[in-house]
């Protein structure tokens, strides 16, 4: 006898279809939406069987527990037995207590909270799982006390989002101190199951400061290397970028550095009004976008590389420059002013000036 298809309750398969696809999903509860799905399209109980894996009778059984109670009956149920007799809000509380001075310790390990509460480190790890607490972790935070925040901050994100026309929004800024390290023995190719292996200590050969100018409508990048990273070698800079761009309208992006603000380098601002400067607020460095190609370039040219020379590191520098100019592309900013000083919230925990 052919079963009638199992009628859904109105949403409920997209619900159902979002669980099978999804990774954070437990596996026995995408397992019970794939069994409802089936039989929603008229699949026989046999047939879903056979697909999922399970017993035609547990196929039947979470069809009635939908029938009954909907998508809620496909969840795991209270089990029977003893109740839970440590309250892991008790655990989450004592975590959140700064330990006693006399441990000498910043924040609470599994073990040591398990010993002062004498109870397991396995039920603490599994409180702190429970409730997402993770005392071994620490990030960081800083508030701009820029005077003119919100007018530093719609300016430039205003560059961003709406860029003059018939001119070039480019974002600029060294990347200094980059050191030429070679390790002291040859590195290990990959290989599968094993990574690329690198001696852990190195010979310095020096240093070299590199100098940038993102285009943020092309992601183009004019640079060059210079050995340091003083005011005489950026001026350098803005006239070679300058150079780069004839005859139109250039806005700059650039942070608070003392190197920026010289005299000698407002004077040539002043020789050269098509030259605009617009600066991020100070603490606020991450809003220059340079400051992304940085990363990238970190990322994939300098740290994992190996360099006999201070020459060899700027010939590698700039062959990542030119490589990355063959295949750049726009690099686009999405938040706005507003969501921006929204976020920052202004509060007053820094008097870092920088």
């Amino acid at each position: 006898m052919r079963v009638a298809a199992l009628g859904l309750r109105d949403g409920d398969r997209g619900r159902l279809s979002a669980w099978v696809r999804s990774s954070s999903v437990r596996a026995g509860v995408a397992q019970r939406a794939r069994i409802v799905l089936l039989a929603a399209d008229g699949v026989s109980n046999t047939e879903i069987a056979a697909r999922v894996g399970v017993s035609r009778p547990t196929v039947i059984s979470w069809r009635a527990r939908y029938e009954v109670s909907g998508i809620g009956g496909l969840r795991d149920e209270p089990r029977s037995g003893r109740p839970r007799s440590i309250d892991h809000e008790a655990i989450i509380a004592a975590t959140l207590t700064p330990p006693p001075k006399k441990l000498g310790i910043t924040h609470w390990s599994c073990r040591l909270l398990a010993a002062r509460l004498k109870i397991d480190a396995s039920t603490v790890a599994r409180a702190w799982r429970d409730y997402g607490v993770q005392p071994w972790r620490v990030q960081t935070f800083k508030f701009s006390t820029d005077p003119a925040l919100v007018a530093k901050v719609t300016d430039v994100v205003g560059l961003y989002l709406a860029p003059p026309s018939n001119a070039v929004v480019l974002c600029v800024d060294e990347k200094s101190q980059i050191q030429a390290l070679d390790r002291t023995a040859p590195m290990l190719a990959m290989q599968p199951g094993l990574p690329e292996r690198r001696t852990h200590d190195y010979v310095r050969h020096g240093t070299t400061t590199l100098f940038a100018a993102l285009e943020i409508a092309t992601g183009q990048v004019t640079a060059t290397c210079q050995p340091r990273h003083r005011h005489q070698e950026f001026l350098r800079f803005l006239k070679q970028v300058a150079r780069a761009y004839p005859d139109v309208d250039l806005h700059l992006v650039m942070d608070n550095y003392a190197a920026h603000k010289r005299v000698e380098v407002r004077d040539w601002l002043a020789t050269n009004p098509r030259v605009h400067v617009h600066f991020t607020p100070t603490s606020a460095s991450w809003m220059n976008l340079v400051e992304v190609w940085f990363g990238i370039i970190e990322r994939q040219a300098i740290h994992r590389g190996s360099y006999r020379s201070v020459k060899d590191l700027n010939t590698k520098i700039r062959a990542f420059v030119d490589g990355w100019n063959d295949r750049a592309h726009p690099f686009v900013w999405t938040k706005t002013a507003d969501q921006i000083l929204t976020k920052a919230n202004r509060q007053k925990t820094s008097k870092s000036g920088h």
